[in-house]
Order: structure tokens, then C-alpha cells, then sequence
């Protein structure tokens, strides 16, 4: 599995800041960095062999999807996450792609179907090498190009932003055992449903897509408990 070990980040010096991010980003959402945990710029960039500059981008990112607080003279504490607050989002986000999915359904152009399709093949790669990182750009991707099918700006606008607080946790629940192989095959469902027309079965598989990964993010966090 192509997934690099928290703390041993080495990729000839570039795009360090979306690595560390990351790695931080996993053992948020895992439970191994606790919430309260304060988090020292200098100590970061110790532990990954990096300057300040790309740890500070990464704990910028990871406020921006709240998963720190960057507090005036307090400094960057990990965020306070209930393990219902949690679940709270990914049901909601479950309902709103739902609803994308159905309206994209009938608005989805030829083009943007081909997209579709051509990013589904390609990731079957992924899953034979087990590349979470990969499968997590392309999982972005996908779901992406559905909310740019509905056609609707504001609809996509406001799913965008509840993506963005439970990216960190979308990224995790794909380390889960299997995960990434259930994951394409739920949209290889999602797909065959809109190639029928079927919205509403599109919106079913979808909605039941968003809760298998927070079922998956369950098991994942269960497993790694005091790990």
C-alpha cells in the first residue's frame, strides 16, 4: 500500500505540506492525536524533516476543515469531535449526495458521463495496489464530478463545504480493511443506476455509499483504539 507512515514523509521535498497534513489528518480522525493535544510548529516540523513553511500550510488546511483551532496566543489544539458530532455529519452528508446524485442523474451530460465512467476504470488500479492515497484523490474526484453534474452551483457550493469538514474522515474510513474494494463497487452501483435513469435508486445506493464509510470509519477507529 502505497501510504506513507506518519512521521516518515519523504518525497524528495515536495508537496510536504499536503503529506503532513495528511498524516496529521489520520491520527486526528483515529483518535491517536486526543482532542486537546497541542500542536508546536517546531516539534512538527522536527518530527518530518521539514522547515515551518509546509507545516504551518498543513495546519491552515486541517483548521480550514476543523479539525484544529488556531487560537491567538493559545496556539493549534486539536479539535474537540464527538464520535456523534461525527456521525452527525456523514448522515447529513449521506442526504445531501443523495439528492445530488439524483438530480445529476437526469442533468448529467454525455461528456461529463464518460468522465464519470473513464475515472471509475482507472481506479480499479488503485484497489489491486491498495494505494489509499491515490484512491482517496480519485474518490475526491468522483464524487466531485457528480456534484458538478446537477448542474446547480449553489447545490454543489454547499456540498463542497460539508465535504471539506469530513475530508480528513472520508480519507480515513478507506484505510479500513477491504474498505477501498466495497468502496468501488458501491460506485460502479451508483453508476449503473444513473446509466438506467434511475435517480432515486442512484440516491438509495448513494445514500447507503456515505454509510457504509462511516460504518467503516467505526471499525477503523475500533481497531487502532490505544494503538
Amino acid at each position: 500500500m502505497n501510504h506513507q507512515r506518519p512521521g516518515h514523509i519523504i518525497d524528495d521535498g515536495v508537496l510536504l505540506s499536503g503529506q503532513i497534513r495528511n498524516a496529521l489528518a489520520d491520527e486526528i480522525a483515529s483518535g491517536r492525536l486526543a482532542a486537546g493535544t497541542a500542536l508546536d510548529e517546531q516539534q512538527l516540523a522536527d518530527r518530518f524533516g521539514a522547515s515551518r513553511t509546509p507545516v504551518r500550510e498543513a495546519l491552515r488546511q486541517l483548521a480550514a476543515s476543523g479539525l484544529v483551532d488556531m487560537r491567538p496566543r493559545r496556539g493549534v489544539v486539536v479539535t474537540r469531535l464527538t464520535p456523534e458530532g461525527v456521525m452527525d455529519m456523514f448522515e447529513t452528508t449521506a442526504e445531501v449526495e443523495a439528492m445530488c446524485v439524483r438530480l445529476a442523474t437526469f442533468r448529467i451530460t454525455p461528456l461529463e458521463r464518460s468522465h464519470l465512467l473513464d475515472l471509475h476504470d482507472a481506479s480499479l488500479a488503485m484497489v489491486e495496489a491498495q494505494d489509499v492515497d491515490a484512491y482517496d484523490a480519485f474518490n475526491r474526484n468522483f464524487h466531485e464530478s457528480i456534484y458538478a453534474a446537477t448542474h446547480n452551483g449553489f447545490m454543489a457550493e454547499q456540498v463542497l463545504a460539508i465535504r471539506t469538514r469530513l475530508s480528513a474522515f472520508r480519507r480515513t474510513q478507506l484505510m479500513q480493511s477491504n474498505r477501498i474494494h466495497s468502496s468501488r463497487a458501491e460506485h460502479a452501483g451508483i453508476l449503473a443506476a444513473m446509466a438506467e435513469g434511475d435517480g432515486d435508486l442512484a440516491a438509495r445506493r448513494m445514500r447507503a455509499h456515505m454509510l457504509n464509510a462511516a460504518s467503516a470509519l467505526g471499525r477503523y477507529i475500533a481497531e487502532h483504539a490505544g494503538s
